[in-house]
């Protein structure tokens, strides 16, 4: 079973979430929670594969609740729930660790995909995002190499080709396009770590 945890304050969309997944093969809902405190106080007794996360939520952000989450156990995927594909805070929440987001009204089915595609090392986002993510990458590439793969599919991004015009001139999937662009913010994401660590550090 596939147990995911619902962060969402808004109480129908929460019911909704938690009653789709006790309903579907192959998952089960192993908490619903109002804002970020109480998933942090109570998660630890039923901890989830995978977190459905709004992010804009009373008290702690969902942008800091993935940065609170991903730190204490960084093994759980988190998709973040919102409103607007592009919003700033999207970006943000990829930066600090999630694995994609979910567009509020996404129909049931493809939900349930983009959880199983998550597991499976997938990155469900849009090509607004994923282009953000490169550019900032390009500002300020880490020290981390990206593989040669990576490269070639960061220079297509880059040029504005879609997932599938990509797939289809490297010879790969679109889910291997995607598996790529999620390592290469992954990667961003371990530079940043690095310099806050180093800045902490001076600052002692």
């Amino acid at each position: 079973m596939i147990k995911v945890a619902i962060i969402e304050d808004e109480h129908q969309l929460r019911h909704s979430l938690a009653e789709l997944l006790d309903t579907a093969p192959d998952f089960i809902c192993c908490g619903d929670y109002v804002n970020c405190e109480s998933a942090l106080k109570r998660m630890p007794e039923n901890l989830p594969d995978v977190i459905l996360m709004d992010i804009e939520l009373p008290g702690m952000s969902g942008v800091e609740g993935v940065q609170r989450i991903k730190k204490l156990w960084p093994e759980i995927e988190i998709l973040m729930l919102t409103i607007h594909e592009d919003n700033e805070s999207v970006f943000n929440s990829l930066r600090n660790g999630a694995s994609g987001y979910l567009i509020k009204n996404t129909p049931p089915a493809v939900l349930l995909n983009c959880i199983k595609e998550v597991l499976n090392g997938g990155a469900p986002m849009s090509m607004n995002i994923a282009r953000m993510i490169i550019n900032s990458f390009h500002e300020r590439p880490p020290h981390i190499p990206l593989t040669g793969r990576e490269h070639e599919v960061l220079h297509k991004l880059r040029e504005g080709k879609s997932y599938q015009a990509i797939a289809n001139e490297l010879f790969i999937s679109k889910s291997t396009v995607k598996f790529h662009i999620k390592n290469i913010y992954r990667k961003m994401h371990v530079h940043n770590r690095m310099e806050m660590m180093l800045k902490s550090l001076q600052n002692d």
